[in-house]
């Protein structure tokens, strides 16, 4: 670590220039050393590739230079890679020893050097190769004339083995190309993992030829085929992702038991008109796909034999379409009750000697080992999973935290002294619309526990995790992106990169760099605000959206009911995001003012004052023709009101007694109000 830190110590103190206002690396690397000089590119640029790498690093270069040609403009004569060795005499040099296994603990170093004529990329296995790819991407300079690469030795590799992004297709279902461009956005990152969550209570989201009634009763017709699949598992390979699937069993079970009611929990008292009962005499519960969000209980029958010889005939249809080693069952959020209800399941209780519905949950998930171990796979599950009886081989993924009454970070120290590996959410879920900063400062490695190097070797990583209740694919990479940037930069890089204010200065210029790949997340918020403003113009609507942030945790969402699978999510708080981007330069400039009250400085804050009056006046004009602009109205008249009373605060002009003021500027503070919220108010509660 002191060497490393020696050698990001000599970047700053060599390039110090360049280091500060032209690299935006993320993640940061381990150690960069910059040095005198730069590469120029021009039309003559080739790559040559040695060693004994994986084919994929063939298309990883050619997606390398198509991008950079894209960026530059400049046409390079070099079109496809297809075989080794093909231009020896190519200025950037790639060797990689070994052909990489899309797997834990595989070697993803890489060694960059980049002098005035010749650039060497060196790295043990073409994953790491194709990390350093990406890291050349980011050097990328210019001046008025040309485009070059800084003269630097960067060394690099992973903090974590794990590093995750879970995007759940199951409650909005999220095409192809949507998994496609966050696939490409996870390698631009340096992540390695995609958790693809597919079967929940709002859908089963796979094509079954064995079992066709998942997806004509419980997929609303939205759902992956089989070659859709196997398309993008091979896709996530030739971009070094692993893909974990996910099957949530015991509960979150309601899709499964719209297609096979027979192995559901609940007890239904036998009626005249009911024809099929099972063997107590009792009729069969009918369900249905769940049209909303939160915890329901339809929960698989753990007693039954047949839910074993289904899940086993699922998991045999299922487990050939993903090659990796991994396969997550779930195991969250089940309440129980439709267990304590059923006579039948209290009887195996006893039966079994097991003394709470925990312990019945242990038994259910035991017998999914063998099923999946059959497959070459490895069980892995939510935190809930975990008990004294638990397989040792299971991989624990701790999500609990605060919002569900546990210490963050609580179950993965619990998990790693057991014995168990653990992959930590908590502190991740993006979905929740909180600040990038949280994310950014939340470690895997917890900080005071008191554990050894062989239990701090268990902690895997991290991951991301998207639930998708309030996200379409319209929305969802406004969520993701690009704060998961972040996430992936406290994955790879030394935990003492932890500059906030530096992050977001490069987090920025990567967001933009992001839309390269397809994503969505800066340009569809105008196709929200045009909808919003019925085609008129969107300037107001915009810089409201700029200090407005939708409603963080669940609060927009509440007790799960106000939105449905199929409303509407067009509406002002979905074109906004959290890190509203003028409340952050407005929090700057108030800080600023109230360190120095310079004439200068107060002009700084007294333009966001007069810009949100002529926001409010611009949002009234276009409401005479925009029906949803009328929910906005009230918080634009708060912003409006305490705006102009501190612009006559600022010109000592005040006429309002103190009392008052402090109330105006509380009602901007207001969750009342198009499911967002105004995230200035901190910054003008200092100013009073």
């Amino acid at each position: 670590m002191k060497y490393l830190l020696v050698l990001l110590f000599a970047g700053f103190t060599s390039g110090a220039q360049i280091q500060k206002e032209q690299l935006n690396l993320m993640p940061w690397p381990q150690s960069i050393v910059v040095n005198d000089g730069s590469f120029t590119l021009t039309k003559n640029f080739k790559v040559n590739i040695t060693g004994n790498p994986n084919p994929r690093i063939f298309g990883g270069v050619t997606r390398f230079l198509r991008r950079l040609d894209g960026r530059t403009g400049i046409f390079f004569e070099q079109g496809f890679i297809a075989k080794l060795n093909e231009v020896p005499t190519a200025e950037l040099q790639i060797n990689c020893t070994k052909s990489g296994k899309i797997a834990l603990y595989e070697d993803e170093s890489y060694h960059l050097d980049i002098s005035q004529n010749k650039i060497t990329l060196n790295a043990t296995s073409d994953l790491g190769a194709l990390h350093g790819l990406e890291t050349l991407l980011q050097l990328l300079q210019n001046n008025s004339a040309s485009f070059y690469f800084p003269a630097s030795q960067i060394s690099d590799f992973p903090r974590f083995t794990w590093r995750g992004l879970m995007i759940d297709a199951a409650r909005h279902f999220q095409p192809v190309d949507v998994i496609k461009r966050n696939i490409d956005a996870l390698a631009a990152m340096k992540m390695n993992v995609f958790h693809w969550h597919l079967v929940d209570d709002q859908g089963w989201r796979i094509e079954m030829k064995k079992h066709p009634k998942l997806i004509e009763l419980a997929s609303d017709g939205l759902y992956y085929t089989q070659e859709e699949i196997k398309n993008i598992v091979k896709y996530a390979d030739e971009r070094g992702i692993l893909i974990v699937p996910e099957i949530d069993v015991p509960g979150h079970g309601s899709a499964i038991l719209t297609a096979y009611p027979e192995i559901g929990s609940k007890v239904t008292t036998l009626t005249g008109g009911t024809s099929e009962k099972n063997i107590q005499g009792t009729a069969i519960a009918t369900y249905g796909i769940e049209r909303n969000a939160g915890i329901f209980s339809p929960t698989l029958d753990p007693s039954n034999p047949k839910t074993y010889q289904l899940l086993s005939e699922f998991f045999d249809e299922v487990c050939p379409l993903f090659p990796g080693s991994y396969f997550h069952i779930g195991g969250d959020e089940n309440e129980g009750k439709d267990w304590d209800a059923n006579p039948k399941i209290q009887e195996f209780k006893k039966k079994n000697k097991l003394a709470t519905n925990h312990e019945l949950q242990t038994y259910f998930t035991m017998q999914l080992v063998p099923m999946l171990k059959k497959h070459g796979k490895q069980l892995m599950g939510w935190e809930e999973i975990l008990t004294k009886n638990m397989s040792k081989e299971a991989i624990i993924h701790s999500w609990r935290g605060p919002n569900e009454g546990v210490i963050a970070g609580q179950s993965l120290v619990d998990a790693v002294k057991k014995g168990y590996k653990t992959v930590l959410s908590n502190g991740y879920y993006i979905d929740l619309m909180y600040p990038v900063e949280s994310h950014y400062l939340n470690d895997p490695m917890p900080k005071g526990a008191d554990l050894s190097a062989e239990e701090k070797a268990r902690i895997l990583g991290g991951e991301a995790t998207m639930w998708t209740e309030l996200a379409t694919p319209t929305t969802i990479d406004s969520r993701v992106w690009p704060r998961t940037a972040a996430i992936a930069e406290r994955l790879w890089s030394a935990e003492t990169v932890i500059d906030v204010a530096n992050m977001r200065k490069r987090l920025d210029v990567v967001s933009f760099r992001l839309e390269e790949l397809g994503l969505t997340h800066i340009r569809n918020k105008a196709v929200i605000l045009r909808n919003i403003a019925n085609n008129q113009s969107i300037k107001s609507l915009s810089e409201f959206s700029n200090v407005c942030e939708p409603l963080k945790g669940y609060k927009r969402n509440k007790g799960g009911t106000e939105y449905q699978m199929y409303s509407p999510f067009t509406l002002f708080a979905d074109a906004c995001t959290p890190d509203a981007k003028d409340a952050l330069a407005f929090d700057d400039a108030v800080n600023q003012y109230l360190a120095n009250k310079s004439s200068e400085n107060k002009a700084k804050v007294a333009a966001y004052l007069n810009k949100w009056i002529a926001v409010n006046k611009g949002l009234n004009e276009l409401s005479s023709n925009a029906p949803l602009v009328q929910p906005i109205l009230p918080l634009a008249k708060k912003l409006n009101d305490v705006s102009e009373q501190l612009l006559l605060v600022l010109d000592n002009k005040a006429t309002l007694k103190a009392d008052d003021l402090k109330k105006l500027v509380e009602e901007c503070d207001s969750k009342d109000h198009a499911d967002v919220e105004l995230a200035v108010y901190k910054s003008l509660k200092k100013l009073i």
